[in-house]
């Protein structure tokens, strides 16, 4: 019997939780810290995927699939509809971001964080300080 991603990650996530309340340390070191910091990220995702998912379950049944596309042009594309240097420089950053956290989170959460990343990208009233402005 194979165990889905959501089973392992949600054990995962229980016995860390377990070993945080068991250990009380008032001068942890800065490894415990680390690991408090780590835990206390994965509890958070594994919360907003939760409420993702019950505010937008799962279809029924299968629709059709939107065409696959890479991370590379999605990033290519973020940046060529950017409207200045800065923002097409960002859309490297941000889409790196939404990779690493995309095997955690459904994929109709990923595509409303990259609908919002474009948004952020193509908003006119948001302007970054240029580099030369720091």
């Amino acid at each position: 019997m194979k165990l889905s991603k959501e089973a392992l990650m949600g054990d995962w996530l229980r016995e860390l939780a377990d070993a945080r309340a068991s250990v009380v340390d008032l001068h942890p070191d800065r490894k415990t810290m680390d690991s408090r910091v780590a835990v206390g990220r994965a509890i958070r995702v594994r919360d907003e995927v939760a409420a993702f998912e019950s505010r937008w379950p799962a279809p029924p049944q299968p629709d059709a699939m939107l065409p696959g596309f890479t991370w590379s042009q999605l990033e290519r594309q973020l940046a060529d509809l950017a409207d200045n240097p800065v923002k097409a420089n960002m859309a490297t950053e941000l889409v790196s971001a939404l990779r690493k956290m995309s095997r955690f989170k459904p994929p109709e959460m990923v595509l409303r964080e990259i609908l919002c990343t474009s948004w952020a990208l193509l908003d006119e009233g948001f302007q970054p300080p240029d580099d030369s402005d720091l």
